[in-house]
């Protein structure tokens, strides 16, 4: 197994450089398969979610649907495939960012409340509001 970084995913997603985009593709198709898939991180998830936000102004459905692409390449492993899924689920149904809703999915996971001052993430169950005096 080999690791995928975030820049590699997003020439994968967004192809905006035709060069490495086509590096990209050329490289999951001859290094990784199904029995032997490339690693994506969560944090290359979070990094990659970012990116397509902030740097590329993707929409929310834009973001969701680059997540869901890469938990349904076979030539991929995402870390944490229970997690991310259910961030995914999180996000598109809140207003809350990728990144928090995988945090919380993770602690969801260990039967743990998470405690924020992200007013977003503490509208989704399982997240607190910590109070500011």
């Amino acid at each position: 197994m080999i690791g995928i970084d975030t820049n590699v995913l997003v020439r994968l997603v967004v192809a905006d450089d035709p060069r490495q985009a086509s590096a990209a593709r050329d490289f999951i198709r001859h290094h990784c398969t199904a029995d032997d898939p490339g690693l994506v991180s969560n944090i290359a998830l979070a990094e990659l979610t970012w990116t397509l936000a902030r740097a590329y102004g993707c929409t929310r459905d834009q973001v969701g649907a680059a997540i869901e692409q890469i938990l349904e390449t076979v030539q991929l492993r995402v870390e944490s495939s229970t997690d991310v899924t259910e961030a995914l689920r999180s996000f598109r149904k809140g207003s809350a960012d990728f990144s928090d809703c995988l945090i919380l999915a993770g602690c969801q996971a260990r039967e743990l409340l998470l405690s924020t001052f992200d007013k977003r993430l503490a509208k989704l169950a399982g997240a607190k509001l910590v109070a500011v005096d």
